[in-house]
């Protein structure tokens, strides 16, 4: 039985999922539909990933303009500060962002609807994540929000991060609506 919160930001949620330990070890359920659904999270994930990243590294803020994942993060190892932007026009908290820490200590997960944008940065040694996405990664369809974007002013736990050359070339929040470039979600995935 999984236990959802709402923050902030619409359509950016953490999940508690069962988690036991003990001497041995833990088991976690990562994802169980029916539970899920139960609480409100419809979508159809149909995709599994897993990245690595070292320390200091920043990833994102990453989204899909033509066709908008749904994604559920889980740190399998590591600690991470994952951080949403809601891309979404007609969203009511439409340019605001949330974060979170998740670690593989005290299982946390963070589920994130249809165009808002993700990112994170790695704050232990190295960081796995495991995300389920609701489409298929489409590179051509693939678009950034550049991480410091002064009008969104993230407050990123980290100095001085890693950052790929493509993420380091995101537009800001006021160019990508000048440009058309946010998410076009359909009203039936809001």
């Amino acid at each position: 039985m999984i236990k959802v919160k709402n923050t902030s930001l619409e359509g950016f949620q953490i999940i508690e999922p069962s988690f036991y330990e003990d001497e041995r070890g833990f088991f976690l359920e990562t994802f169980q539909y029916a539970d899920y659904k139960n609480h409100g999270i419809n979508d159809n994930f149909i995709q599994d990933n897993h990245s690595r990243s070292s320390k200091g590294v920043l990833r994102g803020l990453h989204f899909q303009i033509n066709r908008p994942q749904a994604q559920i993060v889980t740190v399998m190892r590591g600690l991470i500060y994952d951080v949403g932007v809601d891309l979404r026009p007609s969203s009511a908290t439409f340019g605001n962002w949330h974060g979170v820490k998740l670690s593989d200590k005290g299982q946390r997960q963070v589920y994130m609807a249809p165009g808002i944008a993700h990112g994170f940065c790695v704050l232990s040694d190295f960081a796995d994540l495991h995300y389920k996405v609701s489409r298929f990664y489409d590179p051509s369809d693939e678009c950034g929000l550049i991480w410091n974007d002064f009008s969104i002013n993230i407050n990123w736990p980290i100095k001085n991060p890693i950052i790929h050359q493509r993420d380091a070339r995101y537009h800001s929040f006021e160019k990508l609506k000048s440009l058309g470039q946010l998410p076009h979600i359909d009203s039936s995935e809001f």
